[in-house]
């Protein structure tokens, strides 16, 4: 376990912005993780856990406490070889492995459930908290359960599925904020050549199938790429419109009458139904490439705000402000901020 002092933050967030951690620790093992967070609670200090850094807004003042970077490695399936006549398989993921190399890895190896996933930057660890989803999937549907320390009880837990309360970018682990620290995560995959009924009509078309229909799995991954990539949402270290923390709003979920007229909208199974912020925001006045500082919305993407290479956070959440507050004056709607925000609010 390495640690050193006043490491600048944004080294370590995909919008790179962000100022220097008091302390930095990098846990490569359950173990070191495990430690280096029962310390720092010990000592009475505060602690921030770093995956990939894809979901962070952190103050240009820095973090006053630990900053612990998780980068524990393993991925372990419960069978052998990849028959298909096993039918599922159980895939247990460090919380440090990168999120679309375990994408990349089902892919290749026949386990179907995540091709929808692919390209969304971050560590495995990261995505049960948010309930990480995209284009017609949520992690919520393969998770079968999540390890992890409780600082609260100060020992090693394992919620089910059930117990982890998913919702809409939600889980207990985001209602509870920094109890929790993921150390791996268990999946439920099924095993084919197939993905899984294709659920959002983009990549439908996409891929030339009627929404319910299915396709290859590594066409649905390479299909679910292009998408990605052409909304600056796969990272590129010399592409701008992708130093982002990708959507920066949750789709609200709303009453029916309070949809805004003209938005589209898609029922929720509690009589509710969810708009697009994208379709808020553009219908607020905020086009893509909208801003003239630093800190712009992207240029293929009206959900994303972006760092065009000397933006702060300061002047990040200035835009996001902007943008809330224009959505709200015209729309009546309050987005709300998908990234955590650390040392810092909206």
């Amino acid at each position: 376990m390495a640690e050193r002092p006043a490491e600048r933050l944004a080294d370590h967030t995909t919008l790179r912005l962000g100022g220097p951690a008091a302390d930095f620790v990098t846990a490569t093992s359950e173990a070191e993780l495990i430690a280096a967070v029962a310390t720092a609670d010990e000592s009475g200090r505060g602690v921030l856990v770093l995956g990939g850094g894809s979901n962070l807004v952190v103050a240009d003042d820095g973090f006053p406490g630990t900053a612990v970077k998780v980068a524990s490695r393993g991925i372990s399936a419960d069978v052998d070889g990849d028959d298909p006549s096993c039918g599922g398989v159980l895939v247990t993921v460090a919380a440090g492995e990168s999120w679309d190399d375990l994408v990349a890895t089902a892919v290749a190896r026949g386990w179907v459930g995540i091709e929808a996933l692919s390209g969304i930057p971050g560590a495995v660890g990261a995505t049960p908290i948010q309930n990480v989803g995209a284009y017609g999937q949520e992690v919520a549907q393969t998770i079968a359960s999540v390890r992890v320390w409780d600082r609260t009880l100060r020992g090693v837990r394992t919620f089910a599925n059930a117990d982890c309360h998913f919702g809409y970018r939600h889980s207990r682990f985001k209602a509870d904020p920094g109890r929790h620290v993921v150390l791996s995560v268990t999946f439920q995959l099924r095993q084919g050549t197939l993905g899984e009924p294709v659920a959002y009509a983009e990549l439908a078309r996409s891929l030339g199938v009627e929404p319910g229909g299915r396709a290859p799995l590594g066409e649905v991954r390479e299909a679910v790429l292009a998408l990605r990539a052409a909304k600056a949402m796969v990272l590129d270290p010399d592409d701008h419109d992708t130093w982002s923390a990708g959507s920066f709003f949750t789709n609200p979920v709303l009453a029916p009458g309070d949809v805004p007229a003209g938005a589209p909208s898609w029922p929720e199974s509690d009589g509710r139904v969810k708009t697009s912020a994208a379709w808020l925001i553009e219908h607020a006045g905020f086009a893509k490439g909208y801003g003239a500082g630093p800190a712009r919305v992207s240029g293929r993407h009206t959900l994303a705000l972006t760092n065009r290479g000397s933006a702060t956070t300061a002047d990040l959440l200035d835009l996001a402000r902007e943008i809330r507050d224009g959505v709200a004056r015209v729309h009546g709607v309050t987005l709300v901020p998908e990234p955590v925000l650390v040392g810092c609010s909206l």
